[in-house]
């Protein structure tokens, strides 16, 4: 029996459990696993640094939080990542309005797509 490879690891920052749930399923359906999730900020912030992924998913607000701060720490990193955001580009911290953003509530299909170009445009 052969396993094969997962497409990939993500970080994934949401502060609603049902949506973080959802997104997990998601991301396992399309072949990729989960390194670490949190709805929290400063938890976010601490797995940011230490957690070893290949792209991350981030909810532009954490329970009334800008997601800046963890931003800035995959940014240090040069890590890759993707918002996930309510508010359409407006949402997203003004830093960082040229990153990929993924319109809520999306789609497997847009998540794919998002994901796809996300890596290919870091490797």
């Amino acid at each position: 029996m052969t396993i094969d490879k997962p497409a990939g690891t993500v970080f994934l920052v949401e502060d609603e459990a049902m949506i973080r749930m959802m997104v997990v399923d998601m991301l396992e359906e399309l072949g990729f696993s989960v390194a670490a999730e949190t709805g929290e900020i400063n938890e976010a912030v601490k797995l940011a640094g230490t957690t070893e992924f290949d792209v991350a998913i981030l909810d532009v607000n954490v329970n009334g939080k800008v997601i800046s701060p963890v931003a800035d720490v995959l940014k240090a990193r040069n890590r890759p990542f993707i918002f996930a955001t309510g508010y359409g580009t407006q949402g997203v911290p003004e830093g960082y309005r040229d990153r990929p953003a993924l319109q809520k509530p999306f789609q497997i299909e847009s998540l794919k797509q998002a994901l796809d170009s996300t890596l290919r445009g870091a490797a």
